[in-house]
């Protein structure tokens, strides 16, 4: 993967739900718009004085994000996710 995150920013592989729990296949425009998936990538916030500050989310970690933040970006083939942290609700632990 050639794509870095800067700033407050979180790259997260989105988890794509392609049938239901009763095993049934829908077409792509009958999907909801995801809302968990896989941090890929984590930049960092730099406070007002230059310090650098780790975010709340690390790699591998599977969060909930806004249904309708973020920026999808396509690296290798693959589609991502850029959001800000503050779009980030909550991670699974």
């Amino acid at each position: 993967m050639a794509l870095r995150v800067l700033g407050d920013r979180v790259l997260v592989k989105v988890d794509e739900a392609q049938t239901t729990e009763g095993g049934i296949l829908l077409p792509e425009t009958a999907r909801e718009k995801p809302q968990w998936g896989t941090v890929v990538g984590v930049g960092k916030k730099v406070l007002e004085n230059g310090t650098e500050v780790d975010l709340d989310v690390a790699l591998g970690d599977r969060v909930v994000f806004a249904k309708y933040g973020g920026r999808e970006v396509t690296d290798g083939g693959e589609e991502f996710l850029v959001l800000e942290s503050n779009q980030i609700y909550a991670k699974l632990v």
